[in-house]
């Protein structure tokens, strides 16, 4: 009865709605009263929950999945481009291209022609009625003879083939994880080759400069070391800062790299000896080391030779004054005296030559003066030593003579001053006078032209006052002179100082007076200058020394109160180093002050307690700072991203951390940690199984046994004890997928399942397969699966 067959057929539509199928519009009536558009509908909405609903590729819909499927399916073959359920399936050729992919075996698919679609169609069906058991459901006739062919029914006949060839999508997904997994192991050997080299350039680097600048070969001149300094100043500001850039880079990369090496389950990578980032940090440090040294000892040897050629100068004048002086001594000592020489001529050249012993004696200081200055420009490792000596030696040489003479002459003169009894008492007094004041006037002189060398504003002041001093005394002398010129007569046997010689040297003494005067306010002027770049420099440098302590603490405090996303931190982050890079100016500003100073050979400066080379460290360790944070947030969202930590995990991660880390270090001690831990849920208590469980984590978060914990090692650990990883035995089992069950896979098929570049990478790689089972060609998988996460061969 109608009736009956009412309730089977709505027993039947229970049953579909039950499965989650909404049916529109459709009742058992119509379907029993056979309504052809109520029926045909119903078949369909059964056939796209189970023929097509299930199926899912990426996680698209349904139908998205299965046009997905077919896309990548018929990729590689020629005159084939499914873009929709409809006109792209009239040649039959998509049909075909499905089956040959899965089937080789079935289908010649070189032998098709485009331009004969019927074939092309009954091929397919007939193929996959024959072999696959999927039922004829089209017409070649029917898709060939219409416009648009009926995307249900093509949709549906598609379906088939999906669920034929299920066994293949699960190689396919194999096949995916596999490129996953080799995709993330060719980037990390990618990025250890990059890091190698680096490294590699950088020691190559400092391994040639440290030599330059342990370099200790003296020049002989202050110019020759101004050029040294300018190639040290050079280098300073053009070839190091590139340098400073890649270590901060090598470093960053090395810890991008582990904690993508820790994300992916891989083993932490350990470069190659002598490359590890402890070894470039000492070699840095080394480097740091020398180029201080070299530094100090530029501006010492500046230092020596600006002292040694005012020493040369000073004594190459007084030698020159003093062998004037000498000059005809050796002959006038050596004269003969005629027998007839009366007792007043003898007493005369008594007293003239006691007056010459007197001058003699009073150039005795002059001579000490230059043996003092030859011996101290021999203790300076003066380049000109030898002629200095020899020039030295030859006055010692004569003054020995001279004393010899003198001596003899006297003794000479004194056997006849026994014979002898008149002496003229007035020519003695003004020999006796004339004498000393003369060698007054000479030393005045010498002091007048005398070089000095100052280094700041005191010592020329000093230097000027002692000239005021000197300057008082002339009146004084100015009478002395008068009085010794009243005693002299028109001639006078016993001196050899005239009134003219004494007049020509007053005038000498007054003609010097004004160019000392000029002298000293020269370098009195030299030194207000120096005192305005000393000034300059220290108004930049307590700038410049201010803003980097300001925002290195800053930076502390940033990365301890970090607040949004991560992404949101790491905007924030990079406009923060922009914002301190664009202060470069103020410290290329800063190095034009301070080679000025150098030039002016400036070496202290009273008005600031910060040093270029202080302010250079700090301002590296700043643009090091504000990149290391950046990398820890880059690598926070790695670390999130990989491991599908929330942000509110990770805020919450951060706020424990921080609510324990209470001196701000950005480090937690042992016990703080602990502290972290329990407020986190773990029982980590004091008692034998709390403490076992706190000793394992404490060697994986502080390997080094260093007592502290960074968050980077925390946030590490909270991701490894939250998440999965991919593991070797994962690889493995798709591995066996690709090899059809297989213990081994072969070339061909690693070919056909894998991407070009990473198929070559396995076969590559993969050892030849030795087990019972093997064939030719074979490979094993498994050993290599391994080798994934084991030592890499870099």
């Amino acid at each position: 009865m109608r009736v009956h067959k009412i309730n089977n057929v709505n027993k039947a539509l229970d049953f579909i709605a039950s499965k989650g199928v909404k049916l529109v519009s459709i009742g058992a009536e119509e379907i029993v009263d056979g309504n052809a558009k109520m029926t045909l509908g119903m078949i369909w909405t059964i056939i796209l929950r189970f023929a097509i609903q299930d199926i899912s590729v990426e996680e698209t819909s349904a139908k998205e999945g299965l046009l997905l499927w077919c896309q990548r399916k018929t990729a590689p073959y020629k005159n084939v481009n499914v873009q929709n359920f409809h006109i792209s399936w009239k040649d039959g050729l998509a049909f075909n291209a499905l089956i040959h992919r899965h089937r080789p075996d079935l289908i010649d698919y070189d032998s098709l022609r485009k331009d004969d679609p019927v074939t092309n169609l009954n091929n397919a069906f007939e193929v996959a009625e024959k072999h696959l058991d999927i039922p004829k459901m089209l017409d070649a006739e029917d898709i060939v003879g219409t416009l648009r062919p009926d995307e249900k029914a093509i949709m549906t006949y598609v379906s088939c083939f999906y669920h034929a060839f299920s066994g293949a999508q699960k190689a396919e997904t194999a096949a995916n994880r596999i490129c996953k997994v080799l995709a993330v192991n060719q980037e990390n050997e990618q990025m250890m080759e990059d890091y190698e080299k680096l490294a590699s350039d950088l020691l190559e680097w400092i391994r040639r400069t440290i030599p330059w600048l342990q370099n200790r070969t003296q020049e002989k001149t202050v110019n020759d070391m101004q050029a040294k300094q300018e190639d040290f100043r050079d280098y300073r500001c053009v070839h190091k800062p590139p340098k400073v850039q890649e270590k901060c880079q090598l470093e960053i990369s090395f810890n991008t790299l582990q904690t993508k090496l820790r994300l992916s389950n891989r083993p932490a990578f350990m470069p190659s000896e002598g490359r590890m980032v402890s070894n470039i940090n000492g070699a840095w440090h080394t480097l740091e080391g020398a180029e201080k040294g070299y530094e100090e000892w530029i501006l010492s040897e500046i230092r020596r030779l600006e002292r040694l050629e005012h020493l040369a100068e000073k004594f190459h004048q007084k030698a020159a004054i003093h062998e004037a002086w000498t000059d005809g001594k050796e002959a006038m000592l050596t004269q003969k005296e005629p027998d007839t020489t009366t007792l007043s001529e003898i007493k005369a050249l008594l007293r003239k030559h006691e007056a010459f012993e007197s001058d003699l004696a009073a150039h005795q200081d002059r001579v000490e003066q230059i043996a003092a200055i030859a011996q101290e420009l021999n203790e300076l490792d003066y380049y000109d030593s030898a002629n200095v000596n020899a020039r030295c030696q030859k006055i010692c040489d004569q003054w020995n003579v001279l004393g010899a003479l003198t001596q003899s002459r006297k003794e000479s003169l004194k056997n006849k001053e026994k014979q002898l009894e008149s002496i003229d008492e007035l020519y003695l007094e003004y020999a006796k006078r004339a004498a000393p004041f003369n060698n007054w006037m000479e030393s005045a002189m010498e002091d007048l032209q005398d070089m000095f060398i100052v280094h700041n504003i005191e010592e020329i002041q000093g230097l000027i006052a002692a000239h005021e001093q000197f300057k008082a005394t002339l009146t004084e002398a100015n009478e002395e002179r008068k009085a010794i010129q009243a005693i002299q007569a028109n001639s006078n046997p016993y001196t050899t100082i005239t009134s003219e010689n004494i007049d020509e040297k007053w005038a000498k003494v007054f003609e010097l007076v004004p160019r000392r005067d000029t002298a000293l306010q020269d370098e009195l002027n030299k030194q207000n200058s120096n005192d305005e770049l000393r000034a300059k420099f220290a108004s930049q440098a307590n700038k410049v020394g201010a803003y980097i302590k300001a925002k290195m603490e800053e930076i502390g405090r940033i990365s301890i109160e970090m607040n949004g996303t991560l992404e949101d931190q790491l905007t924030n982050l990079k406009e923060y180093q922009d914002s301190i890079v664009s202060y470069t100016p103020e410290i290329n500003t800063l190095e034009g002050y301070h080679q000025l100073i150098q030039e002016a050979l400036v070496f202290d400066n009273k008005y600031t307690p910060y040093t270029m080379e202080h302010l250079r460290v700090s301002w590296e360790q700043l643009l090091t700072t504000i990149a290391r944070t950046i990398n820890e947030v880059e690598n926070q969202i790695l670390t999130r991203d990989a491991k599908g930590i929330s942000q509110e995990q990770l805020y919450e991660y951060r706020t424990s951390f921080n609510h324990f880390d209470k001196d701000h270090s950005g480090a937690l001690m042992a016990e703080e940690f602990k502290a972290c831990l329990i407020s986190l849920g773990y029982d980590v208590e004091n008692d034998k199984q709390g403490d076992a469980e706190f000793a394992r984590i404490m060697s994986i978060v502080d390997p080094n046994g260093t007592g502290a914990v960074t968050f980077q090692a925390f946030i590490d650990f909270m991701s490894r004890e939250t998440t999965d990883t991919d593991t070797a035995d994962q690889v493995i089992a798709s591995f066996k997928i690709l090899a059809g069950d297989k213990n081994f896979i072969t070339a061909e098929e690693l070919r056909r399942e894998l991407p070009p570049d990473q198929a070559e990478y396995c076969i590559a790689r993969m050892a030849p397969y030795t087990g019972p089972d093997a064939v030719a060609g074979a490979l094993d998988y498994m050993s290599f699966s391994t080798a994934l996460y084991g030592e890499s061969d870099l």
